[in-house]
């Protein structure tokens, strides 16, 4: 287990690099010029050459970066070029925020998503089925911003059972974790169904059959547990991707999380806090996948950390 982990921990280092200077590679390419945004329009060449002498940007590409990690190995993620604020302070204050919707999130979609596969799965070639999957297609197509807007719509403008955005309580969360939910129900179910069908299909299936077990305790004992092991795979890749990719619902229910930072920071060409989030993120999908990866034996004694 020791030398597992301290093989993983060597991996996730230089994918964190690896992201780092990819990342990097594109922001340095971009046509936007963060001191002219800071300077304003109005500003001279000569003001904004000024500016982007003291953030450091006249030097070489590897001169930046080299300062970059520098500081990045004192656990300095930089300052925002406009807000004036440590990036990590920033980072922090919106991180609890995107935490409580990303579980939020997460369970929506493992509600929706695995009881939608198992019951089609069940109902294999029955309408059922074949309802439950047009369902889930609908779902993996829609856009987020659509389904937002048609939430808000629906069940905070004209029923009025959830308030139309903010942050703070119960009923602030519930149809912004549906709207990512509803999206990420789609995948589940269709992955759920694939796995209960091939779980379903082996001998000791068949087995636990024939020892005289009821239908609900061979799926539940027998059948779910061996279903949900790439499940929980997707989950660890679903933790990264929700600390990086809900700019758009944050920003229609105008929840105060990473992603809204994220946006307002890409329109400024902040790039401190561009990078800032995009380590976060890789971070959250390193140890998300690690974290899958040792819960898996747990589920399946079979399965060896190697």
């Amino acid at each position: 287990m020791g030398a597992y982990l301290l093989r993983r921990l060597a991996q996730a280092v230089l994918i964190l690099l690896g992201v780092s200077l990819v990342t990097f590679v594109l922001l340095y390419l971009l046509p936007a010029d963060p001191a002219r945004q800071i300077a304003g329009r109005s500003a001279t060449p000569e003001v904004v050459a000024s500016i982007r002498a003291q953030l450091g940007l006249d030097r070489p590409f590897h001169e930046q970066y080299l300062r970059y990690l520098g500081a990045l190995l004192q656990g300095d993620l930089g300052r925002s070029y406009l807000q004036r604020t440590e990036v990590a302070t920033l980072i922090m204050s919106r991180l609890p925020a995107s935490l409580l919707l990303m579980v939020g999130a997460i369970v929506c979609e493992l509600a929706l998503g695995l009881t939608m596969g198992v019951v089609a799965a069940l109902r294999r070639n029955t309408s059922t089925d074949h309802a439950l999957m047009l369902t889930s297609f609908i779902g993996v197509s829609a856009p987020q911003f659509v389904v937002g807007m048609l939430l808000l719509y629906v069940f905070a403008w004209q029923l009025a059972w959830f308030p139309l955005g903010g942050y703070g309580s119960f009923a602030h969360l519930v149809l912004p974790s549906l709207t990512l939910g509803l999206l990420g129900a789609g995948w589940y179910s269709r992955m759920m169904r694939s796995a209960m069908l091939d779980v379903l299909r082996q001998d000791y299936m068949r087995t636990a059959r024939a020892k005289g077990l009821s239908a609900w305790r061979v799926v539940l004992a027998h059948a779910l547990p061996n279903a949900l092991l790439p499940i929980i795979a997707m989950i660890g890749i679903d933790i990264g991707l929700f600390m990086s990719g809900i700019v758009v619902v944050e920003s229609v229910f105008g929840w105060p999380g990473i992603g809204q930072l994220t946006w307002q920071a890409i329109q400024r060409v902040d790039i401190p806090i561009i990078m800032g989030v995009t380590l976060v993120s890789a971070v959250a999908i390193v140890l998300g996948n690690l974290l899958a990866d040792l819960i898996a034996p747990f589920i399946d004694p079979r399965i060896k950390l190697r």
